[in-house]
């Protein structure tokens, strides 16, 4: 700065020359830097902005699908759970059967005890199918939600709505990304 004061004192056109050979006019310039940060306001306020603000809604849906994804799962686990403790209890009643069965009359200890064993297996049988039947429609939600979120979130990011076709194809694929 200091030099092209020096200089400007000691050649006082310098600027003037300065100004022609670069094409500077101080009207236009001031003019030029008004627009300037005109446009970086225009962008910000109605370009930028609501650009982050979409991509952090974006951001939140996504996160609230995978707690949701998080709850489907551990509803999985604690259904397991359930199966496992409710196969426990039929195994006890198995063994209780047989046991009162052993304690009866000598002549009915066979019939009792292929009575309670059959009791038994049915009692299994159940909660075998009974957790399976859970198993199957925990998978068969978690799969249709896991589809709608990556339906939804494909849409959302391509920024057009999908078909039904495009819908059952990205489900399709994703599931089958899934079931590997």
């Amino acid at each position: 700065m200091m030099i092209l004061l020096a200089a400007a004192a000691e050649h006082p056109n310098a600027l003037e020359a300065l100004s022609k050979t670069f094409g500077l006019h101080g009207a236009f310039f001031v003019a030029q830097v008004v627009n300037f940060f005109l446009v970086i306001f225009v962008l910000k306020k109605f370009a930028f902005g609501p650009i982050q603000q979409m991509l952090e809604q974006r951001r939140a849906r996504i996160v609230a699908g995978e707690e949701k994804l998080k709850h489907i799962e551990k509803q999985l686990a604690e259904s397991e759970s359930t199966t496992a403790a409710a196969i426990a209890k039929a195994n006890e009643d198995a063994v209780r059967l047989i046991n009162e069965a052993k304690e009866g009359a000598a002549a009915f200890t066979e019939q009792k005890a292929q009575e309670a064993i059959s009791q038994a297996q049915q009692i299994l049988a159940k909660a075998e199918a009974a957790a399976n039947a859970d198993r199957e429609r925990i998978a068969t939600e978690l799969k249709r939600e896991f589809g709608r979120l990556v339906a939804s979130t494909t849409s959302q990011v391509t920024g057009k709505v999908l078909t039904a076709a495009d819908q059952s194809r990205i489900n399709d694929e994703a599931l089958a990304k899934v079931g590997n």
